[in-house]
């Protein structure tokens, strides 16, 4: 007879700008690993669906309600947690943290971003599953405009270059960039600037969602390299 239990994990990448990329971190309140850090998540309640329970777990342990959120892989390896047989499905997900002011509930006494190059020791398997969606998430930002998520509303275009470099971990040819990000149309000019340094002020630019829905319909497919 199967004593199985299941659990939801979240990986929730945040962009502080010019900062290294950051992931959201709960300390625990309860053993195992208690006042050890981990990602949020929990188990599944009996009548809930599995993105509701990662959505009430995210805004339970830290107060977030990420814009994008997509399952990343399933983990169910013997011994991942000392207490039962656990198989968690972990998601991944983006969010702008300037947008929310983090608060600890439920099972989790603190919640803070960290850096991904800065990690404290995480508690059960949860460097290994965040590995997984930093990679995932660094190739997936190539082909899919998800980055758009962790800026804000209104962005120089500086902003969207250091993200992108940030993330992917590497230099990038900025006017290559440049250019074939303003082909594909999907930036809207402000009417805004923004004052960066001692150069002149720089254009503020937004994302248009809609005109990205229209074009992937049409099978476009957004590129970087």
């Amino acid at each position: 007879m199967q004593n199985i239990k299941v659990a939801v994990d979240a990986v929730i990448f945040g962009y502080f700008d010019k900062k290294d990329l950051q992931v959201l971190l709960i300390k625990r309140k309860i053993d195992p690993f208690k006042g050890g850090w981990a990602l949020p998540g929990g188990l599944v309640l009996d009548d809930e669906n599995l993105d509701d329970a990662v959505k009430r777990e995210l805004y339970e342990e830290a107060g977030i309600k990420p814009d994008f959120l997509e399952q990343l892989y399933t983990f169910g390896n013997v011994g991942r947690d000392p207490r039962n047989r656990v198989v968690s499905i972990a998601y991944l997900g983006l969010v702008n943290p300037s947008y929310y002011e983090l608060f600890a509930d439920s099972d989790a006494e603190d919640a803070q971003w960290f850096s991904v190059n800065q990690l404290p020791k995480l508690a059960f398997d949860h460097k290994g599953i965040l590995d997984i969606a930093l990679k995932r998430l660094r190739t997936k930002i190539q082909y899919q405009p998800i980055g758009f998520n962790l800026l804000n509303e209104e962005f120089p275009f500086s902003d969207l270059e250091n993200l992108y470099k940030t993330i992917i971990g590497q230099e990038i040819d900025r006017r290559n960039f440049r250019k074939k990000i303003m082909s594909y149309g999907l930036l809207n000019e402000t009417n805004n600037l923004k004052k960066e340094g001692s150069g002149r002020p720089g254009k503020l630019f937004t994302f248009n969602q809609e005109k990205y829905k229209e074009l992937e319909e049409q099978g476009f497919y957004f590129e970087i390299k």
